[in-house]
């Protein structure tokens, strides 16, 4: 067995010894962090604390090697995060979106000047405020971000990099257990009822974006006869859809603008409750037969958005109707289904439910792409690629008035511009740019692993000394950079903007880009996905803020 002491302990510049014990880190650490405390776990943060023991007894890796390992981990992690945030960056800053991202954007650049202030007047170093930065808000691609940022300094060692890695693991413990403090305080200091903000929140967003359905409606009224489709819509508002017509006989049909009704035609029209109860009262009353029940040449099928010249129009614009002779009545977007108004932009992945001849759906599947092996399979040429550009853009020399050095986004802030900008774009001719989730999730795990297991290994060796020296000081000084923001957040979300709890929650927990938090906050009310739909709006805002405060941290302030 001296042959695998030698591979464990003493043969520290071979490959091998290297990947044996990342593999064991990351093994171990996934092990510990999969260990339950009442509802608390430490997740893939367990590597970290498993590394910062390899590193505290002297297990090491050659220094190359573990640079190397730590930054492709970083890549591939932060491009996972870009790929997952980019097709709805755009939408989550629309209505509500607003004011949660304004909020959220509190916490963050609240966050960022407790840890300017720890480092100001605290005496804490800079590399250190970065780190409490990154760990008491529970965000491992900020320190990611900093760590890179560091390398940019002219005075630049290991021990900076170490500082910053001892710095989050003294304050991610607290970092998850305060934003789960200030919710369960808010909630009992203020008697808040989670059964009944869940039942407002059901009955705001009913009115805001009130259920799609649909009915059959028979024209009855002598003032519609003989009138075009397109008049009698728009006389209802424009947003409700006809999708198909049935007179007398003849076989059902998909009715275009200039079909021109007649009395005893059915309809089966698609919208909202208002809409369509104001679309039977102006036609005539609701119908005795069932359309959809009814032998038709015609058919219903969802056809996929994966083709790029598509992207950014209407349905109106692509003018379905008179150049296919088909319609579509929903637009089904992360599981949620929208009306095919004028206003709404098609995106990469959307689902469009289409109603016409078998023909007709087929040209159009041709032309908005329908191809889903393109959306469920990763190719490894764009993940490369992508990368590739990532890099590029990481290492542009941008010079900023008072900086000695050039700033650069780094390995951090490329790769996650990157994957922004190709996931929204979706396709480039054969390449597609999106990943799918399945693919994300491998990329992100395996990224992130890599990264806190050689973080941890580099830190260990002055873990407990910093922890013996001070380091309780550092621990409440993160403890600070959790729990002000997120209090002043709460109460600013509550009295002035009048969010509802369950949102208020989702908020903080999407703040802190914290899962465990997002688990409580829907164990508050589990019947309702308002602290989900909260979460993801400020998701990814947030996540980009927190990359670059983290490097500003570093960058812009003295040491």
């Amino acid at each position: 067995m001296g042959w695998l002491v030698e591979l464990f302990l003493r043969d520290s510049h071979s490959v091998g010894h290297a990947l044996l014990i990342i593999c064991l880190a990351v093994v171990l650490g996934l092990a510990l962090g999969a260990v339950r405390i009442s509802s608390f776990s430490l997740g893939v943060v367990g590597v970290l604390f498993v590394g910062l023991t390899f590193g505290h007894f002297g297990v090491t890796i050659d220094p190359v090697t573990l640079d190397f390992a730590r930054d492709f981990g970083l890549i591939l992690f932060i491009y996972s995060i870009g790929q997952e945030v980019g097709p709805g960056l755009l939408a989550s800053l629309r209505k509500q979106g607003v004011r949660l991202n304004v909020l959220a954007a509190v916490i963050i650049f609240s966050g960022t000047a407790a840890a300017w202030l720890l480092h100001r007047f605290g005496g804490v170093p800079a590399a250190a405020a970065a780190g409490l930065y990154s760990g008491a808000t529970t965000n491992t691609p900020s320190l990611a971000a900093a760590q890179q940022a560091l390398k940019l300094l002219p005075r630049y060692s290991d021990s900076l990099a170490r500082m910053s890695g001892v710095g989050y693991a003294l304050a991610y413990p607290f970092g998850i257990f305060g934003i789960i403090l200030v919710m369960s305080g808010f909630r009992s200091v203020f008697r808040v009822n989670p059964k009944k903000e869940a039942a407002a929140l059901e009955s705001q967003r009913v009115q805001e974006t009130p259920r799609l359905e649909g009915i059959d409606l028979e024209v009855r009224n002598p003032a519609v006869d003989g009138q075009r489709v397109s008049r009698v819509i728009s006389q209802v508002g424009g947003d409700v859809v006809l999708s198909r017509l049935k007179r007398g006989q003849e076989p059902q049909q998909v009715p275009r603008a200039q079909t021109i009704m007649h009395l005893g035609d059915t309809l089966h029209a698609v919208g909202t409750p208002p809409q369509l109860e104001k679309l039977k009262t102006l036609i005539g009353g609701e119908s005795g037969l069932r359309s959809l029940e009814l032998p038709s040449d015609l058919v219903s099928r969802r056809v996929l958005v994966t083709r790029r010249r598509v992207l950014g129009k209407s349905v109106q614009e692509l003018n379905l109707r008179e150049v296919f002779g088909i319609v579509v009545t929903r637009i089904l977007r992360a599981g949620f289904e929208f009306s095919p108004r004028p206003g709404f932009r098609i995106q990469f992945g959307d689902m469009l439910l289409a109603v016409g001849p078998k023909e007709a759906i087929d040209e159009l599947a041709v032309e908005v792409g329908d191809l889903r092996d393109r959306i469920t399979q990763a190719n490894i040429i764009p993940v490369f690629a992508g990368i590739a550009l990532g890099v590029v853009l990481g290492n542009i020399p941008i010079r900023v008035p008072g900086l000695a050095v050039p700033f650069r986004i780094g390995l951090a802030g490329g790769p996650l511009i990157a994957a922004i900008v190709l996931s929204r774009i979706g396709t480039i001719g054969p390449l597609v740019w999106y990943l799918p989730s399945n693919a994300i999730l491998l990329l992100r795990n395996i990224g992130i692993a890599l990264f806190l297991a050689c973080v941890g290994i580099r830190a260990g060796e002055g873990f407990v000394e910093t922890l013996a020296h001070g380091g309780w000081a550092w621990i409440m000084g993160g403890a600070v950079i959790t729990l002000v923001p997120l209090l002043v957040a709460a109460l600013a979300g509550r009295f002035i903007f009048r969010l509802n709890f369950l949102s208020l929650c989702g908020l903080l927990a999407g703040s802190m880009t914290d899962p465990p938090a997002l688990a409580f906050a829907n164990a508050q009310e589990p019947s309702s996905d308002g602290p989900l739909m909260a979460f993801v709006t400020v998701y990814p805002l947030t996540m980009l803020l927190r990359v670059f405060t983290a490097q500003g941290l570093v960058l812009f302030f003295p040491h």
